[in-house]
């Protein structure tokens, strides 16, 4: 029988309630930062930033003023006074033959888009919007309408909602920063106003939302939390023997 250490199990269960996800795929980490466990990306919990920090009017660009805007992108981190510089444009997969291969389901271009599947994460915009935010498509995998689609869950369209963790999420759509193989001059994007992902002329005017790759707030793995547990165990042992030879 192998019996684990008391400190060690007791440092593996510490570990397990600190890092533990409930099931959950967002974190807020603070600082207007928040984590997706399954992408491991950290989102910027305003979606609409743009406008917010005054970079824009009303937080629509071209895709190569979004772009460039996630590039140079330069977010201060309150909570850990970090400044994270290593933005870039939400991304998906070109499944299929080139280009748009609609479908109201399981392909990239369509409703109901794929997502994630296993190590493959084919959108990372549908995965927010359908599997994180839990919101609907106008619609279903079968075609049918949803009145409970978009960002209100209602149908209505326009405007901006505060979804779960999310702040400023409007109701229209995204830049994706992958090029449309077939035309150049077309990009990908995904609608939040209605769960719709395709692609649309560069020269509009769309939202951007900036992602990083990582966490902010790594947990250390249960090894190294029991070493370092372990450490000050033993660094307190050695104060109190000092303690009592002084004594």
């Amino acid at each position: 029988m192998n019996i684990r250490p008391p400190l060690i199990a007791s440092a593996l269960l510490a570990v397990s309630l600190i890092s533990g996800t409930a099931q959950a795929a967002l974190h807020d980490r603070g600082g207007g930062l928040i984590y997706d466990d399954v992408l491991n990306v950290t989102w910027l919990q305003d979606a609409n930033y743009v406008k917010t920090s005054g970079y824009d009017a009303d937080g629509k660009m071209t895709w190569v003023a979004a772009t460039t805007w996630a590039a140079n992108l330069v977010y201060h981190d309150s909570v850990r006074n970090m400044d994270y510089s290593d933005w870039r444009l939400p991304t998906m997969v070109d499944t299929g033959t080139s280009g748009c291969n609609y479908a109201n389901g399981g392909t990239d271009c369509g409703y109901n888009v794929q997502t994630v599947s296993g190590s493959i994460v084919y959108s990372e915009m549908a995965h927010m919007y359908y599997n994180n935010l839990g919101l609907k498509a106008y619609g279903s995998p079968t075609g049918a309408y949803q009145p409970d689609f978009g960002i209100f869950g209602n149908g209505t369209t326009g405007g901006q909602n505060d979804v779960g963790l999310i702040d400023n999420l409007q109701s229209y759509m995204y830049w994706s920063g992958l090029g449309y193989a077939s035309i150049p001059t077309m990009k990908w994007s995904f609608h939040a106003d209605d769960g719709y992902q395709d692609p649309f002329p560069r020269a509009g005017e769309l939202y951007a939302w900036a992602v990083r790759p990582g966490d902010v707030a790594v947990v250390p793995e249960p090894e190294t939390y029991a070493m370092m547990l372990t450490g000050l165990g033993l660094v307190g042992f050695m104060a109190r023997r000092r303690k009592l030879i002084k004594v």
